[in-house]
């Protein structure tokens, strides 16, 4: 998945599968996420928002199912 690097202090990149509506989020901590079932509205909302480790934390973490990835 091609990741997109991001200005966060907490996330270092954000990839996306639209056709699988597939989140990656890669954080400053290397730790690695999948979140699945995330609309193409979320991702749009999460890359444009002002705080993406916040936005993370408030609309995608607790609401779409994850993973950590080895």
């Amino acid at each position: 998945m091609d990741m997109q690097p991001v200005g966060s202090s907490n996330v270092a990149a954000v990839g996306y599968d639209p056709d699988t509506q597939t989140l990656h989020v890669e954080y400053r901590n290397g730790g690695r996420y999948e979140y699945a079932g995330v609309p193409p509205d979320s991702h749009a909302e999460l890359m444009a928002s002002d705080s993406i480790g916040r936005h993370l934390h408030t609309r995608i973490k607790g609401v779409h199912q994850h993973k950590k990835l080895a």
